[in-house]
């Protein structure tokens, strides 16, 4: 048995290789992690790698300053700051670097003259007090730094103009501080201002040149492509929630609608920063110098509070408590309408937008998915008043209100794409430009003619109120439930009839 055992140099060799056959194995798969994830990455954007590919080449140009002898003499070591402009400046889209390009810019230029300007002012008492120069140049360092970081904390100006504050103090104290050692102050300006100017150039004529992204663009795809999901779930909701049963939907497929609809939620920061960098854009493709960029963020609004309601309407798909047949198809029909007639109208509200045409066909299914939701009332009080489980009315009747509750945001996205529509002069099928304001009116002289009202009636000794909207029937009857002796019941129903 003692042949067989391995010896102490053996089994240390032994263990190290098989540390070594572990490490290598984990660094394998986090090699193709790496490759797997560098793929999608390609594969989900492909402007990425041309992104990649206009940052390295005009990185190189602008290079080109420093590397040959003519460019060197003029600018010297100050060439590099072209290289660290184009690095800085150079982002994904035209209006972020042209964005971070005026920015940098105008606040090098500011900044270059300002600090000229206080060395000049510095250097009238010198003969008379040379101690009073830097004293004068640390205090204007401190006043401009301070005021500058603080005007940065307006909410405004910091949306804007933060990166343009920021290199405004760098170029300021930079030159002060230098300055002062040197007698070329006024080339040091200029120096910095030019090399400023060369990265600035070169950076925003190959983003423009070589296949651009647009900031507006991304934000008008966002747009449209945020109502089709929405238009997409209310299609497929109505059949799912009152046809089928929860065990037939899929975990992979619950956990796909919810992961769209939260890319819908939570669009509110990506809508905004497009909205911001869209502003710094010229004229492009069909987006106009004045085009309506405000109304997208309107829409997008809509869009989310919509999103919300989807959210809450499919957690009914997998809850624990189901509403019986019976009383799902009394609200089948109308709750039908209104799901499948929204997501039609969102679809074509969707399609109008990316195409740019005037949403003609989505006022046919607002009104519609309008009339379900106003027979919604009567269908509730009919079914309030027979002697049915309170508990099973109650989560059919949830899910009815909130259906109309979609309708009335679907009537506003159609208002706001309508209006969007009319800003921005899309076209109707005939190619002809159509002021469509009043293509999505609403007869608002009836609705303003209904007042509220409150219906009781008396189920299983409770009280149950509806409370109508105070100007549509959009606006979701409200239901109210009460439990109370009989004689209190009584009074109570006396009261809010």
């Amino acid at each position: 048995m003692e042949s067989h055992r391995q010896s102490p140099n053996q089994e240390t060799s032994s263990h190290t290789r098989n540390c070594f056959n572990a490490k290598f194995e984990n660094l394998k798969t986090k090699v193709g992690d790496i490759s797997k994830l560098t793929k999608q990455l390609a594969k989900d954007d492909p402007r990425r790698i041309v992104h990649t590919i206009k940052v390295g080449f005009a990185i190189t140009l602008v290079s080109l300053f420093y590397y040959f002898d003519p460019f060197y003499n003029g600018l010297g070591v100050d060439a590099m700051w072209a290289v660290l402009t184009v690095v800085v400046v150079f982002k994904f889209s035209v209006g972020a670097t042209l964005r971070k390009g005026v920015n940098r810019v105008v606040a090098t230029v500011l900044g270059g003259f300002s600090a000229v300007g206080a060395h000049k002012l510095s250097s009238l008492p010198e003969e008379k007090l040379p101690m009073l120069e830097p004293l004068f140049l640390g205090l204007s360092v401190f006043l401009t730094a301070g005021v500058m970081t603080f005007i940065r904390f307006f909410p405004k100006i910091k949306t804007r103009f933060d990166y343009g504050l920021s290199i405004f103090i760098l170029t300021f104290s930079l030159i002060c501080v230098s300055g002062y050692r040197t007698d070329e102050i006024l080339d040091m300006a200029s120096r910095r201002i030019t090399t400023i100017l060369i990265g600035t150039s070169t950076a925003v004529i190959v983003y423009v040149v070589i296949c651009p992204v647009w900031a507006g663009s991304d934000l008008h795809s966002l747009a449209a492509t945020n109502l089709e999901i929405l238009a997409d779930f209310f299609q497929e909701f109505g059949g799912e929630y009152l046809k089928a049963s929860s065990d037939a939907f899929s975990k992979d497929n619950n956990k796909l609608t919810l992961d769209r609809l939260k890319k819908v939620v939570d669009s509110k920061n990506n809508v905004d920063s497009l909205f911001n960098l869209a502003m710094w854009e010229p004229r492009h493709r069909h987006f106009k110098y004045d085009h309506p960029w405000t109304q997208y963020q309107n829409i997008s609004e809509l869009a989310r509070r919509c999103a919300c309601r989807a959210e809450v309407l499919h957690s009914f798909l997998y809850t624990q408590v189901q509403t019986p047949t019976e009383v799902k198809a009394k609200f089948r029909e109308a709750c039908m309408m209104m799901s499948t007639e929204s997501g039609k109208a969102l679809k074509e509200l969707s399609l109008a937008i990316k195409r740019m045409n005037q949403p003609s066909n989505a006022n046919h299914h607002v009104q519609n998915a309008k009339q379900a939701a106003e027979n919604l009332y009567p269908l509730l009080r009919s079914n309030i008043r027979e002697n049915l489980n309170l508990s099973d009315v109650k989560l059919a009747a949830t899910v009815a209100t909130i259906l109309a509750d979609v309708v009335a945001c679907t009537e506003e996205i159609a208002k706001a794409v309508q209006e969007l529509a009319s800003l921005a002069k899309f076209k109707d099928k005939n190619n002809t430009v159509v002021d469509g304001r009043a293509a999505c009116g609403i007869n608002r002289n009836k609705l303003a003619n209904q007042g509220s009202i409150n219906r009781s009636y008396l189920n299983n000794n409770q009280l149950i109120i509806i409370h109508d909207g105070d100007s549509s029937p959009l606006c979701s009857p409200k239901i109210s439930i009460s439990d109370q002796d009989p004689p209190s019941l009584a009074i109570a129903q006396q009261n809010a009839e």
